[in-house]
């Protein structure tokens, strides 16, 4: 399964990416836009020479993924070019980055949708340096507990869990410090996030 979590991530950062290098709004949403199409084409067979796109082809749309599905996921980019980004439309890209993810890993959970909107919103705020994404999170309820199948991919709502209740003390936390990595294993053993 690595592979296509590979490559749904990397179909994820390419659009992110699109937004922080975009000097021009109106720029940026012409490569969202591209984006988009392109993954879009992809359910007809059309698959560009661009590596992240026959990553996808390849490694997703083998596994039931379709390219419509993975096209949505710009529109939570797309509100960052607004004036006033819509924090909802964010949430909205991490809950389906999460049920694309829950669609590969063959389970289903209800609280997919929250723990997807969580890391998408922290994500964003880590990658901003934007502080005030995370009011949009304050609404997140820890102790959950989470299956052994889908953690893989909460493990990335527990580090998002972390650095909220952590921020409002300390700021973000850097990558790979030995508290983030016992928040891993504390999840991958309980499921707890």
């Amino acid at each position: 399964m690595r592979p296509a979590f590979d490559a749904l991530f990397a179909i994820d950062d390419a659009m992110g990416d699109v937004v922080a290098e975009s000097t021009q709004p109106a720029l940026g949403a012409i490569k969202l836009a591209w984006w988009r199409e392109r993954l879009e084409e992809l359910d007809e067979g059309k698959v560009p020479a661009e590596p992240r796109l026959q990553a996808a082809a390849s490694d997703l749309l083998t596994r039931g993924i379709t390219g419509v599905m993975l096209a949505g996921l710009e529109g939570g980019w797309a509100t960052l070019l607004d004036q006033w980004p819509d924090a909802e439309r964010v949430g909205a890209k991490g809950a389906r980055l999460f049920a694309i993810g829950a669609t590969l890993l063959s389970v289903s959970d209800h609280h997919l949708d929250i723990a997807g909107s969580l890391f998408a919103t922290v994500d964003l705020a880590r990658r901003t340096r934007d502080h005030g994404w995370l009011s949009a999170a304050d609404e997140w309820q820890s102790r959950r507990r989470f299956a052994k199948r889908v953690r893989p991919l909460t493990a990335l709502t527990a580090l998002a869990s972390r650095d909220l209740l952590r921020f409002k003390d300390h700021g973000f936390e850097p990558e790979g410090t030995p508290g983030r990595a016992w928040a891993l294993l504390r999840h991958r053993l309980t499921g707890r996030v």
